[in-house]
């Protein structure tokens, strides 16, 4: 579980910056919202052209299948630092870490995370050098990033038995599993959304612990109300809080069936996030 001090740190650090961070209306907005979706497009444009040009380099040079993968995570985790950088710069979001070496350290584990913003899954490929994910079909036909996904080995939401099977191979290899319980961002108001079985039944079946990271944000912004260019009027300063490894040991099996099992852990895990984040960050 996250260290009580580490997060009561980061919710200092958060306050810090709130008073730097405010809210901007007519023509003081118009430099926040052009260079937010100048992020974007860049984003995509460097997607499309990193999809022809150093990715499938990396891909096919020489070397086995998962030293191939492992480079292409480690250049998609720089691109999404660059671009986490550039909406650092624009004002958009700013992020703080607590303990990040235990994430970056961390090998062949399911992380499961809060879902509060459109680019949660960005952060924290920015902060991994080998994280995968699981991706829904839609985005596979997207040409702008279907490149990196097929080069960094990211796996496509399929039939159950597709999906269980590729997420074992990946988490063999090392690389981390990054799991949103939450199946899309939180609704505004909520603390969390009910929690799917999903994470739980991939982490009980392919016996892999669990790495629990918070991700708290002061201000509501980039949520799933809103579409990708209603840039935030305020920047949002998002906390990384790293955790503790849970075991799946804890609820293997033999202590029941499985899908009672699965149900537990998700139950728990849910529990876990509503109980560390009932507090909100105040505002100023």
């Amino acid at each position: 579980m996250p260290n009580q001090q580490h997060t009561a740190q980061a919710a200092d650090t958060i306050e810090q910056k709130k008073a730097s961070a405010p809210k901007l209306s007519g023509l003081r907005y118009i430099p926040r919202w052009v260079g937010g979706v100048c992020c974007y497009i860049a984003f995509g444009l460097g997607g499309l052209l990193s999809s022809l040009t150093i990715l499938p380099l990396l891909r096919f040079w020489p070397g086995e299948k998962t030293v191939r993968v492992a480079r292409a995570q480690k250049a998609v985790s720089w691109m999404f630092k660059a671009f986490v950088a550039m909406l650092s710069f624009a004002g958009v979001i700013a992020v703080s870490t607590k303990n990040i070496e235990a994430l970056q350290q961390t090998k062949g584990k399911v992380v499961i995370a809060n879902h509060p913003t459109l680019v949660d899954v960005v952060v924290l490929i920015s902060l991994m050098p080998n994280a995968g994910c699981i991706v829904k079909q839609s985005l596979w036909r997207n040409p702008f990033i279907r490149g990196v996904l097929a080069s960094a080995g990211y796996i496509p939401n399929r039939g159950a038995d597709w999906l269980l099977h590729d997420c074992q191979q990946v988490l063999r290899t090392d690389t981390n599993l990054i799991i949103f319980p939450e199946g899309t961002r939180t609704l505004t108001g909520n603390i969390v959304n009910s929690f799917a079985r999903g994470a739980a039944n991939i982490a009980l079946r392919t016996k892999t612990d669990i790495l629990l990271v918070v991700l708290r944000t002061d201000v509501a912004g980039l949520t799933k109300q809103q579409s990708w260019y209603q840039i935030p009027r305020q920047t949002i300063n998002m906390s990384v809080e790293i955790g503790t490894s849970m075991s799946y040991l804890l609820y293997d099996a033999k202590q029941g069936n499985e899908a009672k099992m699965a149900r537990q852990l998700t139950r728990d895990l849910q529990q876990f996030y509503l109980d560390t984040l009932k507090q909100p960050i105040k505002s100023h």
